[in-house]
C-alpha cells in the first residue's frame, strides 16, 4: 500500500512542462502584461512608449502561440521557449515604467525601485530566448549534435552580457548613480559612459554576434528545407514564410510613418509567431502553398492598380488639365474595370510559380470538362474521370459505381 500511495503522490506531483504548468506560467506571464496598464499611466507614458523594451503588442502575440504550444504540446521545448521570452519581455515592460516613475518623476521615493532596476534588462533574456526559437524548430530538438556549439557560444555571450548588466546595475544602486533615461534605461547601461569601457566593449560585440547566431539558425533551416520532404518540408515553409513576412514588414515600417508604419509593424510581428504555431500544430498545414500564392497574387494586383490610379490622376490633371474630382472618378473606374482581369491574370502567373500542384490540377479538370462535352461512351467517361481524380487529389483510392439508370458514384479515399 506504501508502494501505490507513492506512486499516486508522484503522478500528481506538479510539474512544470505539463499543461498545468502552461496555465500557471500563462497566468503569470498575462499578469505581467495587465500590470503594463496601471504603470504605464504611473509613468505618465503611453503603452507603445516602452523605452529599450519590447511594447506588448510585440510580445502578446509571441505570448499566445507560446502558451498554446506548451499547453497543447508541453513534451516540446519551443513552446516553453517563445513563452519564457514573452514573459521576460512584459518584465522589462513593466520594469520600464516603474524606473521611470520612480527615479525620474518620484526622485527614488517609490519602494523597490532597486528590483525595477535589476529586472529592466529582462528584453536581453527575452532576446536570447527568442533567438534560440528559430534552431529549436519545429520539434524543440536541435537539428544535430553539431549545433551544441553554437548553442553553447550563444548561451556564453548572453549570459556574459546579463552577468554585466546585472554587475553594473547592482553597483549603481549601492553607489547610488541611479540615473535612468526617459525610457526607464539605467544610463550606466547605455554604453555611453567612458567609465564602463569594458561594458561597452561587450555591447558592441553582444548584438552582432546575436544576429550572427540567428542568421546561421535560420540559414541551417534553409538547408534543411532543400533535404527535407512532406510534412516536415511544409513546416519549414510556413516558418520561411512567416519570417519573410515579419523582414518585410518591419522593413516598410522602417520607411514609413504613423499609422501605415505601424500597421506594417504590427503585420510582420504577427506573422512570425502565428506561422510558427500553425507549423508546430499541424493547422491546415498543407494551405501554405494556397495562403503564399493569393497573397503574392493580391499584393502585386494592389501594386499595379495604385500605379495605373496614380498615373491616370497624374495624366489627367498635369497633362489634361482635367479637374481634380474628375481624374479621381475616372481613376477609380478604371481600377475596380481591371481588378478581376488583372486578379485572374496574375493568381495564374503565381500559381504556376509557387502554388504548382494547384495549377496542374485546375489545368487537368480544365481539359477533362472539354473533353466531357464531346464524350458520349459513359465507359470512356468513368475511366476517364478516375485518371482525373488521381491526377489532381493523388488520393489512396478511387472507385467509380454505375447504377442502372446510368446515375454515377465517385468515392475517394
Amino acid at each position: 500500500m506504501g508502494g501505490v500511495d507513492r506512486a499516486v503522490g508522484a503522478g500528481r506531483r506538479f510539474r512544470l512542462a505539463s499543461p498545468a504548468g502552461a496555465l500557471v506560467l500563462g497566468g503569470l506571464v498575462l499578469g505581467l502584461m495587465i500590470a503594463d496598464v496601471p504603470l504605464a499611466s504611473l509613468a505618465h507614458q503611453s503603452l507603445a512608449a516602452s523605452g529599450g523594451s519590447v511594447p506588448i503588442w510585440i510580445s502578446a502575440p509571441f505570448a499566445v502561440v507560446g502558451f498554446v504550444l506548451a499547453w497543447r504540446k508541453p513534451a516540446n521545448a519551443l513552446g516553453w521557449v517563445i513563452l519564457g521570452a514573452a514573459g521576460f519581455f512584459a518584465l522589462s515592460e513593466d520594469a520600464s515604467y516603474y524606473t521611470v516613475a520612480d527615479y525620474r518623476l518620484g526622485h527614488g521615493g517609490l519602494p523597490l525601485g532597486w528590483v525595477a532596476l535589476l529586472a529592466q534588462p529582462g528584453w536581453a533574456p527575452g532576446i536570447t530566448l527568442l533567438g534560440l526559437m528559430v534552431l529549436l524548430f519545429p520539434d524543440g530538438r536541435l537539428p544535430a549534435p553539431r549545433w551544441r556549439w553554437l548553442v553553447w557560444a550563444y548561451a556564453a555571450v548572453a549570459g556574459l552580457w546579463i552577468a554585466g548588466a546585472v554587475t553594473i546595475t547592482v553597483g549603481a544602486i549601492i553607489g547610488h548613480h541611479t540615473r535612468v533615461d526617459p525610457g526607464g534605461n539605467l544610463l550606466l547601461l547605455t554604453g555611453t559612459y567612458g567609465a564602463a569601457g569594458w561594458w561597452n566593449v561587450l555591447q558592441a560585440v553582444f548584438f552582432p554576434l546575436l544576429t550572427a547566431c540567428w542568421l546561421v539558425s535560420l540559414a541551417g533551416q534553409v538547408l534543411s528545407y532543400r533535404r527535407s520532404s512532406g510534412e516536415r518540408r511544409q513546416q519549414l515553409k510556413w516558418l520561411m514564410t512567416g519570417s519573410a513576412v515579419t523582414g518585410a514588414g518591419v522593413g516598410i515600417s522602417a520607411l514609413l510613418t504613423g499609422a501605415v508604419g505601424g500597421a506594417f509593424a504590427l503585420t510582420g510581428f504577427f506573422a512570425l509567431p502565428v506561422s510558427i504555431g500553425v507549423a508546430v500544430l499541424r493547422y491546415r498545414l498543407f494551405d501554405i502553398d494556397r495562403i503564399v500564392s493569393r497573397t503574392l497574387a493580391y499584393a502585386i494586383v494592389t501594386g499595379l492598380l495604385v500605379g495605373v490610379y496614380a498615373g491616370i490622376v497624374l495624366l489627367a490633371t498635369r497633362v489634361v488639365s482635367i479637374t481634380t474630382p474628375v481624374a479621381v472618378a475616372a481613376s477609380t473606374l478604371a481600377a475596380a474595370a481591371l481588378f478581376n482581369p488583372l486578379r485572374r491574370r496574375v493568381q495564374r502567373a503565381v500559381d504556376r510559380r509557387f502554388n504548382r500542384a494547384r495549377y496542374d490540377a485546375g489545368r487537368t479538370v480544365a481539359a477533362f470538362a472539354a473533353r466531357l462535352q464531346d464524350t458520349v461512351d459513359l465507359d470512356s467517361v468513368r475511366d476517364d474521370l478516375a485518371s482525373v481524380v488521381r491526377q489532381a487529389l493523388e488520393p489512396a483510392h478511387v472507385s467509380v459505381w454505375m447504377s442502372e439508370d446510368s446515375n454515377m458514384r465517385l468515392d475517394v479515399g
